[in-house]
């Protein structure tokens, strides 16, 4: 079981809009924030950081094509929730990706995601 993921994001502000209306959806709950560091726990014990470290190479933007983390693949609740989360995405700053079949989540709904800063999300829902 995942414990924490931890992302460096360039705007924290930025990323807690789009970030904590996402995660909502999926059950994580904010926790207390701290200086540029949002916490989402998710009942299972699993949390999600976003932080805008000082340690971060000044320009050096996200690019899920360089080594490292590719994308994050949650399991959505139902295929009802990726409805909704795909219906108002972009409201929120993500734009859907083209869905291209999958692989490891053959069978299931998909739902593809990327944020303003590119980190890819993928919501997976249980098959009907």
């Amino acid at each position: 079981m995942l414990h924490h993921l931890t992302l460096w994001v360039p705007d924290i502000d930025r990323a807690g809009e789009s970030w904590g209306w996402l995660l909502g959806h999926l059950g994580f709950d904010a926790d207390r924030p701290r200086p540029r560091v949002l916490l989402y726990r998710h009942p299972t014990g699993a949390t999600m950081v976003l932080e805008q470290s000082p340690d971060m190479v000044p320009g050096m933007l996200y690019s899920r094509m360089r080594p490292g983390l590719n994308h994050v693949a949650f399991r959505a609740p139902d295929a009802s929730t990726l409805s909704r989360v795909g219906a108002d995405a972009a409201a929120h700053g993500w734009g859907q990706l083209q869905a291209t079949g999958h692989s490891i989540a053959a069978g299931s709904r998909v739902l593809y995601l990327e944020d303003r800063d590119g980190f890819e999300v993928e919501l997976v829902a249980p098959q009907s």
